[in-house]
C-alpha cells in the first residue's frame, strides 16, 4: 500500500468530501459576535467521532475547544494539529459576490466565510486522517486535534487552556494549517509568527461638537492631539520612538539571512496581489522589514464627519486602533507598558485601552520533524517549500512553543489570494484537496522518521 493508493482514494471521493467541507462552512461561527458557535463545535465534533477519532468538547472561559485524539501505544511520535472553528464576520456584506454562509464554487474556488480561514484547512486535515486509515487501516504515528473557538477573537483562552492540560496536550511536534501560501504560488513551511499588541487611543475635547468657525481657536480639537501623540511615536523613516521599544529585539543570526536571500521575490507580483504599485525594496529589505521588524500600524483613525459634502465641525472625540506586530524576543506586556509611560508623558489626558496580544514564536530549523514536513511538502506540491523563520502575522504559536513546550511548524495549504478576513474569502479546490494529500504526506514521512 501507497501514498498513491490514498491519492486515488481521494479523488474517488471528490465530491463526498466537498459535501463534507460545505455542512461545516453553511454553519455559522462568528466568535466575535458569538454566532453559531455552540452549533459549529457540536457538528464539529460529530465529523470527528465519525472519522473514528475519539473526541470531546473541553469547555474554557470562553468558546469551547474542539479535542480529539488517535493513541496507540505501540507508535513512538505524537502530532497535535491545530486549527480553529471560528470564522471572521461577514461584514461589509453588500462587498460579496456571493452568500457569504452559503459555499459557492466558481472558476474553480470555493468562495464562503471559513473556507480558507481556517474550515478549509481544518477539514482537510480531518480528510487526510479518514483517507490514511481507509487505505492504511491505521496511523504510523499517535496524532491530537486541538481546534479552538476564538482565534479570530485574539484566542483569550488559549494559553490557559494549554497552561491546564499540559499532560493532556503533551506532544512531540505541533502542526498548524492556517494562512495563505507564498504569493509566488509556492508552499511554505513557516518555524515562528511574530506576535501582537493591539490598542485603542481616545482623546475628548468638548462635550459635543461645535461649529469650527464660531469656536475655532477656541475649542481644542481631540483628532490633532492624536495627531501631535502619534507624531512622537514613530519618525518619518518607520523607527518606533517608544523609549526601550527595541530592547529585547533577538537580531537574525547568519542562518537567518542567508535563508531570506533565496527567498522568491517579484516586486510586480507583489504589486498586483497587494493592489500597491510602489514597492521599492530589495529582497532583503522586503524580508528584513516582514520577518525581522516590529511595526507599529496605525488599523483605524475616526474622528468628526467622514460622509459626503461637508460639515464644519470641531469634533468632541477622536479614537484611534494601534497594532504592533512583535517579533522575538518582544514581550507585549512589556511593550504595553512602555507605551503606557510614553502616553503619559506626552498626552496624559489621552486614553489608553489594551484590546489583545499575542506572543511571537520561533522554532529552531534543526527541531524533530522539521526536516521529514520539508520532505513531505515536497513530495506533496512536486516543488521545494519556502522555508521561512517567520511568518509577518500573528498566530497563538507561542502556547505551544513557550508553554507546552514543543516545536511548532505552520505549512499553509490556501491560495494566496485566499481573501481572508475580507469580502469574497475563498479557497481554491485544488488547493483543499492538495492540502489533504500534504497531511497523508506528513504522516507517513514523521512515521518513517520516528
Amino acid at each position: 500500500m501507497s501514498i498513491r493508493q490514498v491519492q486515488e482514494l481521494v479523488a474517488n471521493k471528490r465530491e463526498e468530501y466537498l459535501d463534507l467541507l460545505f455542512s461545516l462552512l453553511r454553519q455559522k461561527s462568528v466568535s466575535a459576535e458569538n454566532e453559531g458557535i455552540e452549533a459549529c463545535s457540536a457538528l464539529l465534533n460529530r465529523i470527528m467521532e465519525d472519522i473514528g477519532i475519539k473526541t470531546r468538547l473541553i469547555e474554557t472561559d470562553g468558546h469551547p475547544v474542539v479535542y480529539g485524539e488517535l493513541m496507540n501505544k505501540t507508535n513512538n511520535f505524537t502530532l497535535l494539529i491545530y486549527g480553529h472553528y471560528d470564522v471572521q464576520p461577514a461584514d461589509p456584506i453588500d462587498e460579496w459576490n456571493t452568500p457569504p454562509f452559503e459555499p459557492t464554487i466558481k472558476n474553480g474556488k470555493i468562495f464562503c466565510r471559513g473556507a480558507g480561514d481556517n474550515k478549509g484547512q481544518l477539514m482537510a486535515q480531518l480528510l487526510a486522517i479518514k483517507s490514511y486509515k481507509e487505505i492504511f487501516g491505521k496511523l504510523p504515528i499517535n496524532i491530537k486535534f486541538v481546534f479552538e473557538g476564538e482565534e479570530e477573537s485574539g484566542s483569550p483562552n488559549l494559553a490557559q487552556f494549554v497552561q491546564t492540560n499540559r499532560e493532556l496536550l503533551k506532544a512531540d511536534l505541533v502542526y498548524t494549517s492556517d494562512g495563505p501560501m507564498h504569493e509566488s504560488g509556492a508552499p511554505f513551511v513557516l518555524l515562528g509568527v511574530r506576535g501582537m499588541l493591539y490598542v485603542e487611543l481616545a482623546a475628548k475635547g468638548a462635550d459635543w461638537d461645535n461649529h469650527s468657525g464660531n469656536k475655532g481657536n477656541i475649542i481644542p480639537n481631540p483628532a490633532w492631539e492624536l495627531v501631535k501623540l502619534l507624531n512622537t511615536m514613530r519618525d518619518n523613516k518607520g523607527r518606533i520612538l517608544i523609549e526601550g521599544f527595541y530592547d529585547d529585539i533577538r537580531q537574525p543570526g547568519k542562518h537567518d539571512l542567508d535563508l531570506i536571500s533565496n527567498l522568491p521575490f517579484d516586486k510586480n507580483r507583489l504589486a498586483e496581489h497587494t493592489g500597491y504599485q510602489g514597492f521599492d525594496m530589495s529582497r532583503d529589505e522586503y524580508y528584513q522589514n516582514l520577518i525581522f521588524e516590529p511595526t507599529m500600524n496605525i488599523a483605524g483613525f475616526h474622528s468628526g464627519y467622514g460622509g459626503e459634502g461637508t460639515k464644519t465641525i470641531i469634533p468632541s472625540k477622536a479614537k484611534l486602533k494601534l497594532d504592533m506586530r512583535l517579533i522575538v524576543d518582544q514581550d507585549p506586556d512589556d511593550i504595553l507598558s512602555k507605551l503606557e509611560k510614553h502616553v503619559m508623558k506626552h498626552a496624559p489626558d489621552i486614553e489608553l485601552k489594551r484590546h489583545g496580544a499575542m506572543r511571537p514564536s520561533r522554532t529552531p530549523y534543526d527541531s524533530i520533524g522539521v526536516s521529514a514536513i520539508k520532505r513531505a511538502v515536497e513530495k506533496s506540491y512536486k516543488q521545494q517549500p519556502v522555508l521561512q523563520p517567520s511568518l509577518g502575522g500573528s498566530l497563538p504559536d507561542y502556547v505551544w512553543t513557550q508553554i507546552l513546550g514543543a516545536p511548532s511548524v505552520l505549512v499553509p495549504y490556501a491560495n494566496y489570494d485566499e481573501a481572508n478576513h475580507s469580502p469574497n474569502e475563498n479557497i481554491t479546490i485544488d488547493n483543499f484537496f492538495k492540502g489533504i494529500l500534504c497531511t497523508c504526506h506528513v504522516i507517513q514521512e514523521l512515521g518513517d522518521d520516528c
